[in-house]
């Protein structure tokens, strides 16, 4: 969870933005899950939202103490406690006619994702928790999730088991094995 002492000032952070922004790009290179070419998984961490934050109070001129807690009230459900994963799952179609179809052919994907650990049953997230992101006639392209642990399930994959990430949903049939770094990576979440 991030607090108020967290955080940069405005110009403590102009200061050091760039170098920020650097190391929060490779930090999100190694937390990044694709699943074929149009679903992408970023998975979120204290330090992926504190950039995040920064940039909010930045672009916003923010600085007063309210509206500061206001920001981190709502980017700390992004933050994983340490039983959980989250992510922001982007649908991805560089063409907009194609994105419309895709999004009217993906109802309920967010939900159909899914992390395996070798020797466990599937977990499937918990979605937009913060609001619906869908009607009856398409789904959002972006997509809040969480997805939830065991205790086993955490050992198992902190210790390098074998991890596989995928969608069941009838139109986006996809599975893929997470690679070392990642996997390496997203295990920090649970040391939380």
């Amino acid at each position: 969870m991030l607090e108020r002492q967290d955080l940069l000032t405005l110009e403590e952070y102009a200061d050091k933005r760039s170098s920020i922004r650097q190391e929060t790009i490779q930090v999100k290179k190694l937390r990044e899950v694709h699943l074929g070419s149009h679903i992408r998984m970023i998975f979120e961490n204290k330090q992926t939202v504190q950039y995040q934050i920064q940039e909010m109070l930045r672009i916003e001129k923010i600085f007063e103490s309210s509206e500061i807690q206001e920001e981190l009230d709502v980017y700390n459900a992004l933050v994983p406690n340490g039983s959980n994963l989250k992510a922001t799952m982007m649908i991805e179609y560089p063409d907009v006619a194609e994105r419309v179809v895709a999004l009217s052919r993906l109802i309920g994907v967010e939900k159909s994702i899914y992390f395996q650990v070798e020797g466990h049953e599937k977990v499937f997230p918990i979605c937009n928790e913060d609001l619906e992101r869908e009607t009856d006639v398409k789904t959002s392209a972006v997509h809040f999730m969480r997805f939830e642990f065991d205790q086993n399930m955490i050992a198992d994959f902190v210790s390098g088991s074998k991890v596989k990430v995928g969608s069941t949903h009838s139109n986006y049939d996809y599975e893929t094995s997470l690679d070392s770094k990642s996997q390496e990576a997203l295990s920090e979440d649970f040391k939380s």
